[in-house]
C-alpha cells in the first residue's frame, strides 16, 4: 500500500472519529439530528482567503463567506495578533460596575464614525440573536422613559429574520422557527414583505415597492398607532430568501414611521460592513434608522460580538434617565472581541474593501451573476453590492415554482458542495455572500461551478 493510501485511509479514519464524537454528543443549529448522525457531519478543518478545506483534504471556495460574515477572508495574521496581544494583555474584564477597557472605548469610537449619521452610542453583545433581543428591550425602555407605556407592539416583515432568541425568534417572519416554542409573543406582528419576484405578480417593482410599504401605514393603523413602538426589518432580508427591495420602498416606510412616531430599528447583522457596497445597508438605501443591530461583519466572524447601535433620539433619553438600566451580559464588550474587532475595521478601511464592494469587485461580482440568467433553470438573478440570489424555477416566463417535493434547491446544494462550492439554497433560491477581498479569478471560479451545478440538477430533473 503507498504513502498516498494510508494517508488517505487515516484521514478517513479521523474524520469517522470526529463524526461520531459529533453525533454523540454536539447539537447543532437547524438540524435533524438523527439525520445528520446517520451520514456524518462535514467536517471543516482549515481556511484560508476565501477557501476552506474539510478533513477530506477537499477545497471548497466559500461562497456564503462562512454565514455572510467573513468580510475580510479566512486567515488574517493581523486579526489573529490583535486578539492574541489581548488575551496576553486583559483576557477578559466585565463592564459593570462603572468600568470600562481600551478596546470597548476606542470599538466605540471607531463605530461611530462607520455607521450612519447620528447613530453614536453602543451597546455590545455577543451575537445578533442577542443584540435585536437587547433592542425590543431598548425599545420598550425608551416608551416607558417617554410616558407612552401603551406603546408595545412592534412590526417585523414576513421572511425577516432577525435571531433565535425568545424575542428575536418572535421579530423573524420565518413562520418555521415558531410552533416548536410557542412562538411569536405577545406584542409582535408581521406584515408583507417587498419580495416583488415571488409576490409582486404583474405590477412594476416601484408599485409593488410602494404597496407593501403601505402595507406597514394600514397595520398601524389598524392597531393605533398609540400602540406601535417600532418597526423592525433588514435592509436586504437575508435568510429569507435575499430579498431586495425595489427602488420606492425605503423612502416611503421612513415616511410612514415619522408620520406615526413609530421608531424604525434596522438589523444591520447581513447588510453592515461592507456587504451592500457601502458602509451599511442603510446608507445604500437612504433609511434613516433610530437604531441598528450589527454583527457577522463586526469582526469577520473571528470572535463572536454583535453591537447595538443608538441615534440620538434613544440615546439621549437613556443617557439622561436618573434609573438605571438593568441589562447587560458577562461578555459584554469583551476585550479580545473588541480588539479584533477593531484589526477588523481597520483592514477594512486600509484595503478599501467598501469601496470595492461597491465599486470594481462588487460590479464583476453581478456581471458574472447575471450571466446565469440565461440558464432555462433561472427565472431570475438579483444582486446588491457582494450579495446575489439566483431563482431557481419549472417555468422562466409564468415563475412556476417546482414541486417542493423535488427539494430543487437542497439538492443543488449538495452539488454544490460535491464539487467544491459553498452555495446556500433558502428553498430553490439559491444564495451567494462571498467574502469582500475575492479576486475577479475567484469570481470566475466560483460562477463557473454554480453553473455547473445548475447544469447538474437540469440533468437530475431531465432524467425524471
Amino acid at each position: 500500500m503507498s504513502q498516498s493510501d494510508n494517508s488517505t485511509i487515516a484521514k478517513s479514519n479521523q474524520t469517522k472519529r470526529w463524526q461520531e464524537m459529533d453525533a454523540a454528543h454536539h447539537l447543532h443549529p437547524f438540524t435533524t439530528h438523527h439525520e445528520l448522525a446517520k451520514h456524518g457531519a462535514r467536517v471543516i478543518t482549515r481556511a484560508k482567503g476565501v477557501y476552506i478545506w474539510d478533513s477530506e483534504g477537499n477545497r471548497l471556495i466559500d461562497g456564503m463567506a462562512g454565514l455572510w460574515c467573513v468580510q475580510v477572508g479566512y486567515g488574517r495574521e493581523e486579526l489573529a495578533e490583535a486578539g492574541y496581544k489581548a488575551l496576553k494583555e486583559l483576557p477578559f474584564y466585565n463592564s459593570f460596575f462603572q468600568t470600562t477597557h481600551p478596546y470597548a472605548a476606542e470599538l466605540s469610537q471607531k463605530l461611530s464614525e462607520v455607521t450612519p449619521k447620528g447613530i453614536d452610542r453602543f451597546f455590545f453583545a455577543n451575537s445578533g440573536s442577542e443584540g435585536n433581543d437587547s433592542a425590543v428591550k431598548i425599545i420598550r425602555y425608551y416608551w416607558n422613559l417617554k410616558k407612552q407605556p401603551k406603546k408595545k407592539i412592534i412590526i417585523s416583515r414576513n421572511k425577516g429574520y432577525h435571531g433565535v432568541t425568545l424575542a428575536s425568534a418572535s421579530l423573524s417572519g420565518i413562520s418555521a422557527m415558531h410552533p416548536q416554542a410557542d412562538l411569536p409573543l405577545p406584542g409582535f406582528v408581521h406584515i408583507a414583505c417587498p419580495y416583488w419576484y415571488g409576490d409582486g405578480g404583474d405590477m412594476t417593482p416601484e408599485d409593488f415597492g410602494l404597496k407593501t410599504a403601505r402595507a406597514l401605514e394600514e397595520k398601524i393603523l389598524e392597531l393605533g398607532a398609540e400602540n406601535i413602538a417600532a418597526f423592525v426589518a433588514e435592509p436586504v432580508q437575508g435568510a429569507g430568501g435575499l430579498i431586495i427591495p425595489p427602488s420606492t420602498y425605503w423612502a416611503e416606510i421612513n415616511r410612514i414611521c415619522k408620520k406615526y412616531d413609530v421608531l424604525l430599528h434596522i438589523d444591520e447583522v447581513i447588510c453592515g460592513f461592507g456587504r451592500t457596497g457601502k458602509w451599511f445597508g442603510s446608507d445604500t438605501y437612504g433609511i434613516e434608522p433610530d437604531m441598528i443591530n450589527m454583527a457577522k461583519g463586526l469582526s469577520s466572524g473571528y470572535q463572536p460580538i454583535a453591537a447595538v447601535g443608538l441615534g440620538t433620539r434613544i440615546g439621549d433619553v437613556l443617557f439622561n434617565s436618573d434609573e438605571e438600566w438593568s441589562h447587560g451580559f458577562t461578555y459584554s464588550g469583551h476585550p479580545v472581541a473588541c480588539a479584533v474587532a477593531l484589526a477588523n475595521l481597520e483592514v477594512m478601511q486600509k484595503e478599501h474593501l467598501v469601496e470595492k464592494a461597491g465599486g470594481a469587485t462588487g460590479a464583476y461580482f453581478q456581471k458574472k451573476l447575471a450571466e446565469l440568467s440565461d440558464h432555462p433553470l433561472v427565472g431570475e438573478t438579483r444582486s446588491v453590492g457582494m450579495l446575489g440570489a439566483i431563482e431557481l424555477v419549472k417555468d422562466k416566463k409564468t415563475r412556476e415554482r417546482f414541486d417542493p417535493a423535488l427539494e430543487v434547491g437542497y439538492r443543488c446544494r449538495l452539488h454544490c458542495f460535491a464539487n467544491g462550492l459553498v452555495m446556500r439554497a433558502i428553498g430553490d433560491t439559491m444564495v451567494l455572500s462571498p467574502p469582500l477581498v475575492i479576486s475577479e479569478s475567484e469570481i470566475d471560479e466560483l460562477f463557473g461551478l454554480a453553473r455547473r451545478c445548475i447544469d447538474l440538477i437540469a440533468r437530475d430533473l431531465g432524467k425524471q
